[in-house]
């Protein structure tokens, strides 16, 4: 068995966010995928950049996609950290990857379209997420993909803690959207502490995407 590491364009104005950075176009977005939110919360936490804030919410104001919105830190750097909560009206195919045994590892937009990088334990399980941009009319492109050994047969460069804690993270449910465990329920069936599991679950992240995902002559060294 192998598992992938899929990268997909999509494009759709119902797709979260699309009509807020299509408002403000200065404007980059990008999943935290390891914030330990409260699943029964609702909210999903994003890294956004733009040169005028004001502009950017006022796209969220206007956002059919979006609920309620917090910009819970700004950084010297120009960078805030935004929850969010989604309406009915936002198409998200974080259900769809995780009904197909997947976890959409990192997401950011393209102008108005979105990136995703996908991890999957099987190439052929791509086609639900397929069937659901055709049926719902989304754009998507295959950008790149790449095949390896499964978790189960190779390390792929994690460590065994960091295999371990991601493997009960998506029996769990905390990459789900909404999540249906928190970063303590994580932590608790680890038997370690809330910082040390989001520590391991961010770890094991970047190892399978600098693995999976990066040329030889991208990956930072060791």
């Amino acid at each position: 068995m192998t598992d992938i590491k899929a990268v997909v364009r999509v494009e759709h104005p119902d797709i979260v966010l699309t009509e807020t950075v299509c408002h403000d176009r200065s404007s980059k977005v990008k999943s935290i995928s390891e914030a330990g939110t409260d699943p029964t919360s609702g909210k999903f936490f994003y890294r956004v950049k733009s040169s005028d804030f004001r502009r950017f919410e006022d796209g969220l104001r206007n956002d059919h996609t979006v609920g309620e919105f917090e910009r819970v830190i700004e950084t010297r750097d120009g960078e805030a950290i935004y929850s969010f909560e989604y309406t009915d009206e936002a198409k998200i195919l974080s259900p769809v990857i995780s009904a197909a045994n997947g976890v959409i590892l990192d997401m950011e937009n393209d102008g108005n379209a979105w990136i995703i990088s996908v991890w999957m334990s099987e190439r052929t399980e791509l086609a639900h997420l397929w069937d659901y941009a055709q049926q719902n009319d989304i754009g998507i492109e295959l950008l790149r993909v790449n095949e390896y050994a499964s978790l189960g047969d190779t390390d792929a460069g994690l460590t065994d803690s960091q295999r371990e804690a991601l493997l009960v993270a998506v029996e769990t449910g905390y990459f789900e959207e909404p999540r249906n465990a928190t970063l303590g329920d994580v932590a608790a069936d680890l038997d370690i502490s809330q910082p040390a599991a989001s520590g391991l679950l961010r770890r094991g992240i970047k190892r399978l995407i600098v693995s999976s995902l990066m040329d030889d002559s991208e990956k930072p060294p060791d």
